[in-house]
């Protein structure tokens, strides 16, 4: 039979760019585990068009909370035309009743352990409404073919996953929902092999922190430094800063770029969070032991916890510039179904809107505490804006001259979506706030520029 695959975009008349656009591996882990006498196709939405003529026997559908409006709508065609539809991936997996009223099936959490049984019970007509392997065998090598995966990128980066869980449970985040708390390892030699097989030198390790279990990372490490490889991924600023040895060791295997949660420069967040340094000082530190060893810090940040006030944006510029970090994901507090967050705003009554499309890190569906919800978007777009000019981007330049071309390329792709983020907060004033589409921030001298 024929199977079809499927990422959609959160809106395919407006794709991401291409530059940012982080690779998928779900889809082709869903074809390494299906048996070889079915045929699959994959289409990411966000690369390609959807042809819902497409002649299959069953579709799968794969989508995070942003692009599940998107998945529930080709669900709906998809079964308008006679198709029995499998919808998965963290949305579904945390919402199982709800993605139930779209699809024919639903499968929570992961797909190893369940896909097979579900393409034979489909086959035998005895598919369930609901598959589920609370704790899947990680240990079972899964083929994938990454020659697609290199076509579809700009920056032509092999997604890679070594790791499952998370030992935190952070109030914003739902990974644990989803992974669990216990951290699970894929073999070092199934990645080595996975590397290996690719044909690639470029690679990004989606484990939400590939430090996470120490001793597993050294092996990891050790493994892939024979392979003569450049990697980007995720870790945690704190545990990196007092291991040196681990931190070498990561350079030494290609490590070239880290994406790291610093989340906030208030000392109020940071001591509420569990991950994080004991304060401004320490943090301010180990990014600069962090640069010192050769690594281009990409840093995340949130606006909108209840401890923050509108001098947050301008204390958050003046340290993203003192510590001359690489580049910086900007962020507004996304209360994600599943998650602490979520519940606590929507008990308090302080949510604004519960249309999924919205829930992107991007756009502010609750009441902040302590500002408007037009002020804490527009304050992200003025660091933005000012963290990406390129005066900034020069004066950066200058402690990273350790990969300069990196530092380049990743800046001008942020550069270009700054452009998009601006354009698109005009529309939102109207779609959410309800409010004019001039905005001045409050107690700023820098007016947030809007398209005319």
């Amino acid at each position: 039979m024929k199977i079809l695959l499927i990422t959609p975009a959160a809106d395919p008349e407006k794709r991401t760019n291409k530059g940012l656009m982080m690779p998928q591996l779900a889809l082709y882990i869903l074809q390494g585990l299906t048996p070889k006498r079915h045929e699959v196709e994959i289409i990411e939405e966000e690369t390609e068009d959807i042809d819902l003529e497409t002649e299959c026997d069953l579709v799968a559908i794969s989508c995070m909370t942003a692009n599940a409006p998107r998945a529930y709508e080709l669900c709906h065609e998809f079964k308008k035309r006679g198709k029995t539809v499998v919808i998965g991936g963290v949305h579904p997996t945390i919402l199982p009743d709800e993605a139930t009223r779209h699809a024919d099936c639903v499968v929570v959490g992961e797909a190893e352990g369940v896909w097979e049984k579900l393409l034979f019970d489909f086959e035998s007509g005895h598919l369930q409404e609901r598959y589920h392997e609370p704790t899947p065998d990680l240990a079972k090598y899964v083929p994938k073919d990454y020659s697609r995966i290199i076509k579809r990128r700009l920056f032509k980066l092999i997604p890679i996953m070594t790791t499952r869980g998370c030992p935190y449970n952070c109030d914003f985040c739902c990974v644990t929902n989803v992974f669990g708390k216990t951290i699970r390892h894929i073999p070092v030699e199934n990645v080595v092999r996975d590397i290996k097989e690719s044909g690639a030198k470029n690679f990004l390790f989606l484990d939400d922190n590939i430090i996470g279990h120490a001793k597993y990372a050294k092996e990891l490490f050790t493994a892939i430094k024979p392979l003569k490889i450049k990697w980007v991924g995720q870790a945690s600023v704190t545990l990196l800063n007092k291991n040196p040895e681990l931190m070498k060791l990561a350079v030494e295997s290609g490590c070239k770029v880290l994406f790291l949660g610093v989340e906030s420069v208030s000392e109020e967040q940071m001591k509420s969070m569990q991950k994080a340094s004991k304060g401004l000082d320490e943090l301010k530190q180990a990014l600069k032991n962090i640069k010192k060893a050769g690594i281009l810090i990409h840093a995340s940040m949130v606006f909108g916890f209840d401890s923050d006030t509108k001098e947050i944006f301008e204390e958050t510029l003046k340290f993203l510039k003192k510590t001359k970090v690489s580049t910086v994901s900007l962020n507004v507090l996304t209360p994600y179904p599943g998650t602490k967050t979520y519940s606590d705003l929507k008990e308090q009554g302080r949510l604004i809107s519960e249309d999924w499309q919205f829930y992107d890190h991007n756009t502010c569906v609750f009441q902040p505490k302590n500002m408007s919800p037009e002020e804490l978007q527009a304050g992200k777009l003025y660091v933005r804006q000012k963290f990406y000019k390129r005066m900034s981007v020069f004066n950066r330049l200058w402690a990273n001259l350790h990969n300069p071309i990196i530092y380049l390329a990743m800046n001008m792709g942020h550069i270009k979506q700054t452009r998009v983020e601006a354009a698109r907060f005009s529309k939102l004033q109207e779609k959410i706030f309800n409010a004019p589409k001039a905005q001045k921030l409050v107690e700023q001298k820098e007016e947030v520029v809007l398209p005319k």
